[in-house]
């Protein structure tokens, strides 16, 4: 389920993306290009058509991530891998006795400096 929803924001940004960039800016934008769409529909029309499709692009991703945040996600392959870890890892008391009686050294033998 997450990497659908990922899927369709990503999806969606895209078609965000475009939609802005074809957008007519003050300076002309890339819309001037579309003159062709602007003969069938009408300047107006247009226009119109792109700024819903802005706001309901908007609106699908700040929807879409909200339910990506609300959507729990399986983490048992994380807790499952720091679990192991932490239960194969032993600390010993150095007061402690080793197995079948054995002490365990106090000290830290000497090294020779080099």
């Amino acid at each position: 389920m997450d990497i659908f929803i990922s899927i369709l924001i990503v999806i969606v940004a895209l078609f965000l993306v475009l939609i802005v960039i074809i957008q007519n800016s003050k300076g002309g934008g890339l819309a001037a290009g579309f003159a062709s769409s602007n003969q069938v529909m009408g300047v107006r029309k247009t226009t119109d058509f792109l700024e819903k499709a802005t706001w309901y692009l908007a609106g699908t991703m700040v929807a879409l991530c909200i339910v990506f945040s609300l959507i729990p996600r399986s983490t048992a392959t994380l807790d499952s891998g720091i679990k192991d870890v932490i239960q194969n890892t032993q600390v010993q008391d150095p007061n402690a006795t080793a197995p079948f009686g054995t002490a365990v050294p106090n000290e830290i033998p000497d090294v020779p400096a080099e």
